[in-house]
C-alpha cells in the first residue's frame, strides 16, 4: 500500500531559454484540499506538447519519493519541492520496479491503471537547471509512470493507494524501460509486453519494431525502438557503381536519369515509394551526394530517378549540364518506409511539385498489377511548362479499372487548357481537397513541401481520417523537430561561420549542402546546428522515442551510427528523422 504525498498541477506557460521560447507545463505546484481525477488530466493542469504528454493514456503522471531521495544524493541538491519532476502525484510507495503495466490503483475517489513509463523530454532538464537530467534518468532506470483515469473521483494528498487488481504479465514500469532502453532486447520479453493490451500506442509500436528486428536476426542495427520506422533493410551495403543509360527531359526543370548496375548484375527490387543516395564525382569540384525517390516500376534490372533544378542547386546543375551518358555514379541500395501498403482499401496519392516522385512509383506499380483499387491522382503544380509526367500519368491512370484525376495549376500560362491539361486553377491545398468527397477509409499518400504535407495531413485528421492512414514523406529538408519551441523564421541551410575547414566532406543530402568537417565540431550535431541544417531541439537529451502519434519525439543521439561502412572507407548516416538524411564522406 502506498500513499499520495501530493497532489500537483500547472497550466503551460512561456519562458525563455537558451535564447528561445519554451512552451511547457512542466512547472507544477502542490494544491491544498481535494482535486478532480478527469479522464484526461486533473483540474487545472495542462501540457504544452501535446505529442509527447498528455491524452487519455497520460493523463496523470507519477513520481515516487524515493526517486526524489536518490537524486537528491546524487546530485548533491537539497531544494526539491513537490512537482520538482513535473508530476502530478508524489506518491510514497510505488517504485518503478514493483508496479506492473495495467496495474489498476484506488486513490481517493478515483480508480487509475498503468500505462507506459514515462518519456522524458529536455524540458526536465530546463525545470531542473540540469541539462543532462534526461538521459540520467534513462541511465539511472528511474522514469516514473502514467496513469490513465479508469473512474473520475476527487483525490487529495494524504490518499491511500490501494492496489485493486493486477496487470496481465506482471511486467514492471521497469522491466518495460529497460527493454526499449538499455542493451539486450530478448525476444521472450518482447513478445510477452505486447500482449499487455494496456500498452500505450507509442511505446507499443516501438517494442514492435525491436521484435521485428529480432526475427530479422539482426540484419539491421542500432536500436529499430527509438527511430521512426526505417522500411525492409537495405540490400547492400555503402555503394554500388551505375551507369547512366538514358537521359530524359520531363519538363522545362525536372530530369530523370536511368541507371543501370555496371557489374549487370541484377538489383533488389525496390518497394515502390523508396529511395536512394547517390554520389557523383565531378573532376573539379568535391564529390557531391543527395537524396532521390525512385520514380519509376521498381525493378531488377535498373533505377529511375528523377531531379529538379533548382536555382542555386550544385546537383541539380551538375546533372542538367554535365553529367552524360555512360557515365559513372555511385548509387546506395533503396530504402525508406514511405511506400504502398498492400490491401483493397482506396489509394489517395497527393504531391506537389517534384514530391510527384514517389507517388509516381506507387501509381506504376498499381498500373503494372491491374489493380482494382479506386485510385485518387491529386497533383499541384505551377504551370504545364513546370508538369513533369503529364502523359506518362495519364496513361497509367487510363490503364486502371477505377481512378479520378484532379490536377491544380497555380499559375497557369495562357496555352495551359482547363480541363484538358489541369482541372483547377490555384493550389492544391484543404480547401480543394474538401470538394472532392474522398473517402475517408483509403490510405493516403502525401508527398510535397513540409507546409503542404503539414496542413493536408491536419485538415484530412480534422475530417475524421485515422492517423495511420495518411502517410507523408518530406521532399528536401523539413523544418527542426522543436516540440514546445516557439516558431522562428528558419534560415537556409549555409556553410558554418569562419575559415573553411579541411576535414572529410559532409553532406546534408536533403538540406542539399556540402561543408567539410573542421576541428572546432565535437559532433555532427553541432556542425549541422552551425550549418542551421534541420536537427531536433533536444538531440542533446540522448533520449529518443516514438511518441503517441507515431512521430520521432527525441533526438537522433550524440553521434548517429552508422548504418552502412563498405570497405572503401564511405560511411553513409542515415539519421531516424525523416527530414535530416546525413552522409558523411571519411
Amino acid at each position: 500500500m502506498g500513499r499520495l504525498a501530493s497532489v500537483n498541477v500547472g497550466l503551460p506557460r512561456d519562458i525563455v531559454w537558451q535564447g528561445k521560447t519554451v512552451h511547457t507545463g512542466i512547472w507544477k505546484t502542490p494544491v491544498e484540499g481535494p482535486r478532480m481525477a478527469r479522464r484526461l488530466n486533473l483540474d487545472g493542469d495542462g501540457q504544452g506538447d501535446l505529442n509527447g504528454h498528455g491524452g487519455e493514456r497520460r493523463a496523470v503522471f507519477v513520481y515516487q519519493l524515493d526517486s526524489y531521495r536518490y537524486w537528491q544524493r546524487y546530485l548533491r541538491r537539497d531544494d526539491f519541492v513537490h512537482g520538482q519532476f513535473g508530476e502530478n502525484f508524489t506518491v510514497d510507495g510505488l517504485s518503478d520496479a514493483e508496479v506492473c503495466i495495467g496495474d489498476r490503483y484506488r486513490i481517493g475517489g478515483a480508480l487509475f491503471e498503468v500505462t507506459q513509463p514515462r518519456v522524458t523530454c529536455y524540458r526536465l532538464g530546463i525545470r531542473m537547471n540540469e541539462p543532462e537530467m534526461a538521459a540520467l534518468v534513462v541511465k539511472h532506470g528511474r522514469p516514473g509512470f502514467y496513469f490513465r483515469v479508469l473512474e473520475e473521483g476527487q483525490v487529495q494528498a494524504g490518499d491511500e493507494i490501494v492496489q485493486v487488481a493486477s496487470g496481465p504479465e506482471h511486467m514492471t514500469v521497469s522491466e518495460i524501460d529497460a527493454l526499449l532502453y538499455k542493451p539486450g532486447h530478448p525476444r521472450g520479453q518482447l513478445e510477452r509486453a505486447l500482449r499487455i493490451p494496456m500498452l500505450s500506442v507509442g511505446w507499443r509500436r516501438s517494442l514492435e519494431a525491436l521484435l521485428t528486428q529480432a526475427r530479422d536476426g539482426a540484419t539491421t542495427t542500432g536500436n529499430a525502438g527509438l527511430n521512426a520506422a526505417a522500411g525492409p533493410p537495405p540490400a547492400w551495403r555503402g555503394f554500388r557503381p551505375f551507369r547512366v543509360s538514358r537521359k530524359v527531359r520531363e519538363s522545362g526543370n525536372v530530369i530523370s536519369l536511368l541507371l543501370e548496375p555496371v557489374d549487370g548484375k541484377p538489383i533488389a527490387t525496390a518497394l515502390p515509394g523508396q529511395f536512394v543516395v547517390l554520389r557523383f564525382e565531378p573532376a573539379s569540384v568535391p564529390a557531391l551526394m543527395r537524396s532521390y525517390s525512385l520514380s519509376g516500376e521498381p525493378g531488377a534490372s535498373h533505377y529511375r530517378i528523377s531531379i529538379k533544378r533548382e536555382a542555386h542547386g550544385a546537383a541539380g546543375a551538375f546533372i542538367d549540364d554535365r553529367l552524360q551518358i555512360g557515365d559513372i555514379v555511385q548509387a546506395s541500395a533503396a530504402r525508406g518506409d514511405f511506400t504502398l501498403r498492400p490491401g483493397d482499401t482506396p489509394v489517395v496519392l497527393l504531391s506537389a511539385g517534384i514530391g510527384v516522385t514517389p507517388v509516381l512509383s506507387m501509381l506504376h506499380v498499381l498500373a503494372a498489377e491491374a489493380s482494382t483499387r479506386e485510385v485518387w491522382w491529386l497533383h499541384g503544380t505551377r504551370n504545364g511548362r513546370e508538369h513533369p509526367f503529364a502523359e506518362e500519368t495519364r496513361g497509367l491512370l487510363n490503364s486502371l479499372a477505377h481512378y479520378h484525376s484532379y490536377v491544380c495549376y497555380s499559375s497557369p500560362d495562357p496555352k495551359d487548357r482547363p480541363n484538358v491539361d489541369f482541372d483547377a486553377a490555384g493550389r492544391l491545398d484543404m480547401r480543394a481537397v474538401q470538394k472532392l468527397d474522398l473517402p475517408p477509409n483509403a490510405d493516403f499518400y502525401i508527398c510535397g513541401p513540409s507546409t503542404f504535407m503539414s496542413d493536408l495531413t491536419a485538415g484530412l485528421v480534422a475530417l475524421g481520417v485515422a492517423p495511420t492512414q495518411v502517410h507523408t514523406e518530406l521532399f528536401g529538408a523539413g523544418p527542426s523537430i522543436t516540440p514546445g519551441i516557439e516558431a522562428s523564421p528558419r534560415r537556409q541551410p549555409h556553410p558554418p561561420a569562419g575559415a573553411v575547414a579541411t576535414g572529410p566532406m559532409v553532406s546534408f543530402a536533403r538540406s542539399g549542402l556540402d561543408v567539410h568537417w573542421g576541428p572546432s565540431f565535437q559532433t555532427l550535431l553541432e556542425l549541422a546546428e552551425a550549418c542551421d541544417v534541420p536537427v531536433r531541439f533536444a538531440c542533446r537529451t540522448g533520449v529518443c522515442h516514438t511518441c503517441e502519434s507515431g512521430l520521432v519525439a527525441g533526438t537522433v543521439g550524440y553521434r548517429p551510427d552508422p548504418i552502412d561502412a563498405p570497405s572503401d572507407g564511405n560511411v553513409l548516416i542515415c539519421c531516424a528523422q525523416p527530414a535530416g538524411d546525413v552522409v558523411i564522406d571519411l
